[in-house]
C-alpha cells in the first residue's frame, strides 16, 4: 500500500482506472488465503490512519480525507528469487483461486464506503503514480 496523491493505470494506452488522494494497493494472493483474510485486510487498510491532522501527526484514515483506492493484482508479489537469476511464481495463488478472490477483496473496500479504481486481473499494466510521502506498507496475515 502506497498513500499517493493521484494515480492511474493505463492498459494499451487507455487509462483504466484513476484516483486523486488515497492509497494504491498491489495485491497478490497465496494458496493459503481465504474470503476471512480479505475482511480482515480490507478492515486493516480502510481504518489505517496515515493523513496527517496537523503537521508530523497521522492521524486521519482514507475516509477522513475523502480518499480513493486504486487496486492493482500483482501476482509478482509473490516472486521466489532465492534460486537462480530468474523468479518463481509457484507461491502465488493460480488465477482461478486470484481472481476471484481479488474481486472479493476490492468488493469488500467499495462496501466499507471507498471509491476504488481497479486496473484489470492478467492484464500488462501501466500505472503512475505521485507518492505522497514515505508511507509505503506491507499487509499481511
Amino acid at each position: 500500500m502506497q498513500r499517493v496523491n493521484h494515480a492511474q493505470v493505463t492498459i494499451d494506452g487507455q487509462v483504466v482506472g484513476k484516483i486523486g488522494k488515497g492509497y494504491v494497493l498491489l495485491v497478490g494472493f497465496g494458496p493459503q488465503d481465504t474470503p476471512a483474510t480479505l475482511e480482515y485486510l480490507a478492515h486493516k487498510i480502510v481504518n489505517l490512519r496515515v493523513f496527517e491532522s496537523e503537521p508530523g501527526k497521522m492521524n486521519l484514515g482514507l475516509k477522513d480525507v475523502g480518499g480513493e483506492i486504486l487496486s492493482i493484482s500483482q501476482f509478482t508479489l509473490y516472486a521466489d528469487v532465492k534460486k537462480g537469476n530468474r523468479p518463481g511464481f509457484s507461491n502465488a495463488a493460480k488465477p482461478a483461486v486470484a481472481e476471484p478472490l481479488y474481486h472479493q477483496f476490492n468488493d469488500l473496500l467499495t462496501a466499507a464506503g471507498i471509491h476504488v479504481e481497479t486496473g484489470q486481473f492478467g492484464a500488462d499494466m501501466k500505472v503512475e503514480l505521485e507518492n505522497d510521502g514515505p508511507v509505503t506498507i506491507i499487509y499481511e496475515k
